[in-house]
This record gives C-alpha cells, sequence and structure tokens, in this order.
C-alpha cells in the first residue's frame, strides 16, 4: 500500500492565493480558475499508484483556504481514498481545541496541522501548546513543516530543533515533520532519532531530490521514521516517486516507507 502522508484537494481560495506566486513561478504551473474535481485528484493518485491521501485543511491567520467542513466533504466522495488532516486557528485557543475535538469526533479526521511559517511563529509559541495538548487527549498526530518555505515567508520558523522542545514537552505527542526540513536535514534526523515519537515526511520532493543524509537514515535506524508525502498538487505522485528504485531501499524498507510507517502512525 502507498499511502501519501502530505496532499490538499485545493478550492479555489487556496490556488489562487497570492501567497503561493512564488511556487507557481518554480514549477511553471498556471493559475487554476475553475474548482478541480475529486475525480481528478483521484485519477493523479491511481496514475502514482497512491491508495490513500491524507488531505489537510488550510488555516492562515484571518484567512481559511480550505476549511475542515469542505475537506470533510472531499472525503464523503471517497471514502475508501481519502483521509481528513484538519487545521485551526491558533490566535483563538479555545475555539482551536474545540475545532480539534469536531475534526476527531465528528469529522471523523485522522491528525492536525498547523503551519509554522503561514503564523510567523515557531512551534514553541504558546499559541501552539493548547492544540498540541488537545491531540494528545484525542491520540491524533500533530502535523507542520519544517525547512525552509517555498512561499516568500520567513523559514527560521521551520528550524526543526524547535521541535526538540515540543516533544519533550509532550513526549506522546505524535508530531510528523513535513518538507524533509532543508537546508537543516540534518537538524531533523537528530530531532527524529532522538524522541520516539517524531517523524519525517518527504512532501514536497521528488526521490531524486532527497538529501543523501536522510536516504542513509531511511536505510539505517531511521527505517521506522520517515513516511512518503506528495505536497499534491505541486507534485504529482508519479512525479515523486518516479526514481524511487534508484534510493536502493530494499523491499521491507520500501514498503515501510510508502505505507507502512503512515499507516502505523495515524492508526490508519
Amino acid at each position: 500500500m502507498i499511502v501519501d502522508a502530505w496532499a490538499q484537494h485545493p478550492t479555489l481560495r487556496h490556488s489562487q492565493d497570492p501567497v503561493f506566486e512564488s511556487l507557481r513561478r518554480w514549477t511553471k504551473m498556471p493559475m487554476p480558475t475553475i474548482e478541480i474535481p475529486i475525480e481528478m485528484t483521484i485519477a493523479m493518485m491511481d496514475q502514482g499508484g497512491v491508495d490513500r491521501s491524507l488531505i489537510s485543511a488550510w488555516v492562515a491567520p484571518r484567512n481559511v483556504m480550505i476549511s475542515n467542513d469542505e475537506v470533510a466533504g472531499f472525503v464523503a466522495k471517497a471514502p475508501d481514498r481519502l483521509v481528513g488532516v484538519g487545521s485551526v486557528d491558533i490566535s483563538k485557543p479555545m475555539e482551536a481545541v474545540r475545532e480539534i475535538r469536531r475534526c476527531v469526533n465528528e469529522l471523523g479526521f485522522k491528525a492536525i496541522r498547523v503551519l509554522p511559517w503561514l503564523w510567523e511563529v515557531p512551534p514553541i509559541d504558546r499559541r501552539f501548546y493548547p492544540v498540541y495538548t488537545a491531540c494528545c487527549d484525542l491520540d491524533v498526530p500533530f502535523c507542520t513543516q519544517i525547512g525552509h518555505t517555498g512561499p516568500l515567508m520567513p523559514s527560521e520558523v521551520g528550524r526543526p530543533i524547535y521541535l526538540d522542545q515540543v516533544a519533550l514537552d509532550f513526549p506522546e505527542l505524535k508530531i510528523v515533520a513535513g518538507h524533509i526540513g532543508y537546508p537543516w536535514t540534518d537538524e531533523a534526523i537528530a530531532v527524529a532519532t532522538k524522541h520516539e515519537n517524531v517523524y519525517i515526511d518527504t512532501s514536497a520532493y521528488t526521490t531524486r531530490r532527497y538529501p543523501q543524509a536522510l536516504v542513509d537514515f531511511m536505510r539505517g535506524h531511521g527505517r521506522n521514521k520517515v513516511l512518503f508525502g506528495t505536497n499534491y498538487p505541486m507534485i504529482m505522485p508519479a512525479k515523486a516517486l518516479e526514481h524511487l528504485p534508484e534510493l536502493a531501499l530494499g523491499d521491507d524498507v520500501q514498503e515501510l516507507f510508502l505505507g507502512g510507517n503512515a499507516c502505523r502512525v495515524f492508526s490508519l
């Protein structure tokens, strides 16, 4: 089974948001002018051999790009293929906690994602801590982004080392850190090695662009720590996996990377 740990079925609000202009310049993808049908996302999954994708809501300050209810609606159209990941407004702690409970208990979501660069604060900011508490209480992973940002926003808040303190404060919290952590991949590996419940996902990078240190980690003591991700629609699943054999992971490690680790971490 192949599980995409980080994807989104975008709304036009998300696709057309000015914050992604730099990404459109890099990927040379035109700005969508009509809503993408669920059938297209499923077709791209099929093309890449992806069985299930975790699709995320996007909540930014004063701006909901993809709402939790929209994600729930997408999942309802393809419940055997799509898995919901919620997001919340960390500036309103009690509302955030109540929304996390609704996402998990009523909408059936399997994780919560908040991106530090959207909020321009690191994950040790006090506004994140109610989110961590709620995730621990409900036993769902907290997903986030590490590394530099493609959008023209501050990258410093994505330093993986910030998650060291979070993991110390919440040792039972499962943390899935997406986008590899480049240019601080060694930091990400160190934190994932140190803490039992910290994981890395490879979203936003094709297999050919994985840093060698990450590949070595996957082949060795990090075999249970790395999850496959695309960041679809930025990268199509088939493109993300195009050069997978070149990693020479071996059958057991490759199975864990492509789906086994995600099934365990997200209780799929």
